[in-house]
């Protein structure tokens, strides 16, 4: 009989990152697959009842918490005691956690110590004959495995965008508070406080639903012989503010910042998205001025529904990569689609 446990920390605000509630949902469907297996939430935070309450309905047998001051903050010593703790109190045989900045840091030491197996970047679970198995994906994407392991405690990081997220009535949790004893090196990593960007130039979304990818064609010069560099940032940025999008690029366009050449300001190589870049997943995704050939276009393996725009109708859009192909001018598009946003 396999124990199950669902791992999640809260965000400043008190809630869950929707990846944690993709990942739930990958918790409760695991648990419907495997007969006689139970169920547990464990939660991470300062004060975790408001988030551990939005999850009452999920069918859960415990919700185990570690809260306080010292875990409200993201810090590698603090954070592994308490994984510890909690999948030591729920006997955890399977741990199923979403894939954040602050797991990712934690998860593997605290497997250590536990004695278990870890697998990241999960993007399938499922049941064959009574036994958990996972897909995670190899070569850039180009390989998919299916693999499961007899050791227990097995921790499965769940990648963002692979399950539907879970949606439930609000309740009331009765919380299992666990105790964890911190040395005084536990703290003495210090949170002074958080850098961000300004809204303005935060480009990388991963939540959000439209992914906008641009070209180096945005750079070159257009029909009238003229750069059009300004009217290419304005453009862009309007289009992500008003659709709340995330950005990506071309590794053509990123890599001409190192050539010389013209380049847009709000751009860098953590937006690049194919073979040497990131693998988005998104349920929308626009190209523009992209020629989509392979090593670009397997960045956009798991975009659900795949647009692009391209003055060439013979690009690498057209052969079967792309949805829907427009065969014009994004200069145009876009900025028609901006006062059509605009209202």
């Amino acid at each position: 009989m396999e124990k199950i446990l669902f791992l999640a920390h809260i965000q400043a605000d008190g809630t869950l990152p929707n990846v944690a509630r993709e990942a739930l949902s990958a918790a409760v469907d695991l648990a419907r697959g495997l007969a006689g297996s139970t169920l547990a939430i464990g939660l991470i935070g300062g004060e975790v009842k408001p988030a551990a309450d939005a999850l009452a309905a999920c069918g859960a047998a415990r919700f185990l918490a570690v809260t306080g001051t010292e875990f409200a903050v993201s810090r590698y010593a603090t954070d592994v005691a308490a994984i510890e703790a909690i999948a030591r109190a729920a006997e955890a045989t399977l741990v199923v956690a979403p894939t954040t900045s602050r797991f990712s840091r934690a998860l593997p030491g605290a497997v250590q110590r536990l004695g278990g197996r870890i697998e990241t970047h999960v993007s399938g679970i499922e049941v064959a004959n009574g036994t958990p198995q996972i897909q995670r994906w190899y070569y850039r994407q180009r390989m998919m495995a299916t693999q499961t392991r007899i050791q227990r405690p097995w921790v499965l990081a769940v990648d963002a965008g692979v399950f539907p997220a879970w949606q439930g009535a609000t309740g009331s949790a009765t919380l299992d508070t666990v105790a964890v004893s911190l040395g005084e090196g536990h703290t003495r990593t210090q949170v002074v406080g958080v850098q961000s960007p300004s809204v303005n130039t935060q480009t990388i979304r991963p939540e959000a639903t439209v992914l906008f990818v641009a070209g180096a064609g945005w750079t070159k010069k257009q029909s009238d012989g003229q750069l059009h560099l300004k009217e290419a940032e304005e453009l862009i940025l309007d289009f992500l503010r008003k659709n709340d999008a995330s950005l990506g690029s071309s590794k053509s366009l990123v890599d001409q910042s190192v050539e010389g050449e013209a380049v847009l300001p709000f751009m860098s190589h953590l937006n690049q998205v194919g073979q040497t870049g990131s693998t988005p997943r998104h349920p929308k995704g626009l190209a523009t001025c992209c020629h989509g050939e392979e090593p670009h276009a397997v960045g956009w393996r798991f975009i659900n529904e795949r647009r692009a725009i391209n003055t060439d109708p013979n690009c690498g859009w057209a052969q079967g990569k792309a949805d829907v192909l427009y065969v014009a001018d994004a200069f145009q598009v876009i900025k028609r689609v901006n006062e059509l946003l605009a209202g």
